[in-house]
């Protein structure tokens, strides 16, 4: 039997890594290289660890400097398969730089779109939408509750799913994306996140137009309420909301979208339109 260990790394040093991204991974961000600093940085101690010399600590650092972007906390799965994959290569194993970049590169947009739709999607959504209600009644907790909550349930999601991709490898990776599972968990949890935003969207967004005609015999005929709300209730803030949409989906721009939200809407409030 060989006497040359499994493994070089300690439960201590995977928390470390995944501390030092939880703390840099969107605050170092580059146009050119996005979360690639912050990358690095994680690994830093790892490195240190696995490698003895400068000449191979240099060149793992330069390793992972290349382009990097995933979503914080289920990309995390992709830091942890890197991790295992580095230990593998410091213990003599066959593992070139080149299939160390190929994972991280084709694992972190699949990831990254899995995280984004469960996390800023579908729990966002719902967190501040519960505590919504509180925050109108004048609650202060309401105020810092729904940051509080995200950040327990981010932070417990990421300190899983880094470990959990140290301990899988590339295997169970590669198994978890070609599951059927994982597609229905993101399709459940697409429709989901479009209940709530429809929800929010009907309760929060307010349109509504003050333009009245004088008929004869001094009879007043609203617009709004005699005219759009029988034809559909909340027709106004409905076309609001799926301009936005259809601008969105086909510009890409947020900011704009506000700027023309604000100045379509101070244009109409001016004329006394809306």
């Amino acid at each position: 039997m060989s006497d040359k260990p499994d493994r070089i790394l300690t439960k201590r040093d995977i928390t470390l890594s995944w501390l030092l991204w939880i703390l840099s991974c969107e605050v170092s961000n580059s146009f050119e290289r996005l979360q690639a600093l912050s990358f690095c940085i994680s690994m830093i101690p790892i490195l240190k660890k696995l490698y003895k010399t400068k000449e191979e600590f240099c060149k793992a650092l330069a390793r992972h400097l290349q382009f990097f972007n995933t979503e914080g906390i289920w990309g995390g799965i992709v830091h942890g398969i890197t991790i295992a994959m580095e230990e593998q290569r410091a213990l003599n194993k066959n593992i070139p730089d080149e299939a160390i970049t190929g994972i991280k590169t084709g694992l972190m947009g699949p990831f990254a779109g899995i995280g984004d739709t469960i996390n800023w999607a579908t729990i966002t959504p719902i967190v501040a939408a519960f505590f919504v209600p509180f925050a109108k009644e004048g609650s202060w907790i309401a105020g810092f509750a729904p940051v509080v909550i995200l950040g327990v349930v981010t932070l417990i999601e990421g300190y899983f799913l880094w470990h959990a991709g140290y301990n899988a490898g590339t295997t169970s990776a590669v198994r978890i994306l070609e599951a059927g599972w994982i597609n229905q968990l993101i399709l459940g949890s697409s429709i989901l996140g479009l209940f709530m935003m429809g929800g929010l969207s009907a309760s929060l967004v307010k349109v509504a137009t003050p333009l009245k005609l004088t008929l004869e015999q001094g009879k007043v005929f609203s617009i709004q309420t005699d005219l759009l709300d029988k034809i559909i209730p909340g027709i106004l803030p409905l076309l609001t909301i799926t301009c936005v949409y259809l601008y969105i989906e086909k510009f890409q721009n947020y900011t704009k979208a506000v700027l023309w939200l604000l100045l379509i809407g101070f244009t109409l409030g001016v004329l006394g339109i809306l």
